[in-house]
């Protein structure tokens, strides 16, 4: 399994994605390059203020789990670095384009992601877009992306990653938060069939006794 991924690492990757499918020209980017785009304000969700520091820190991180290498090249004077985003996750372009707005901008409806995305890679329909994130979903051991159950209020389900991990879904229900864990929710539903079998197999019992019971009246 693929190891967990912390908000600096994402936002690096996603970063570097970004540019490199919208301005491949100035790709692979300098330490001060990735910085500024981690900080920048457009497309971004949350907007941050990471230091050299820290993004140093997060590239590190990410070359020692293989996800960013050091561009080479004759006489280039200052380190550049470029991310294996594609084949460490096995992901083609148009996939790569979704997970990266989801990095970069946090859970989103199927309309944003294509309206956001398309700037990476060209999505005609929705239909494609909802293609995509089946196949990030459905079509692999290790899934890339969850569905959140739409919230009151809202019109349309949500999508996020989990490049995380496995998130705490927070639901918003007359003011209170309740914390559902999916994995939890995919228990109490399983536990719920297995009362109404239960309950269904004692009515059939006690069916069966009644009429055993008459026999002796």
């Amino acid at each position: 399994m693929t190891e967990t991924l912390n908000e600096v690492e994402i936002r690096i990757l996603g970063s570097l994605i970004e540019k490199e499918l919208t301005t491949p020209q100035y790709y692979p980017l300098s330490l001060n390059a990735l910085k500024q785009a981690c900080n920048q304000k457009s497309n971004r969700d949350p907007v941050v203020e990471y230091d050299e520091n820290t993004v140093m820190e997060g590239v590190r991180s990410l070359q020692r789990k293989g996800l960013i290498i050091v561009a080479s090249g004759a006489g280039q004077r200052v380190r550049k670095y470029l991310h294996k985003f594609k084949e460490k996750y096995f992901v083609n372009q148009k996939e790569m384009a979704i997970l990266c707005e989801l990095m970069l901008r946090g859970p989103q409806t199927p309309g944003e992601l294509r309206n956001r995305a398309s700037r990476m890679h060209p999505f005609p329909d929705l239909s494609e877009v909802y293609e995509v994130l089946k196949d990030l979903m459905e079509e692999r051991e290790n899934p890339l992306v969850i569905e959140i159950p739409r919230q009151p209020g809202q019109k349309e389900s949500r999508y996020m990653h989990l490049l995380a991990g496995e998130p705490e879904i927070i639901f918003e229900d007359s003011g209170i938060k309740n914390h559902i864990n999916p994995n939890l929710t995919e228990r109490l539903n399983s536990l719920e069939s297995e009362i109404h079998l239960l309950r269904e197999e004692l009515r059939q019992l006690k069916e069966n006794f009644e009429n055993f019971r008459r026999q002796f009246e």
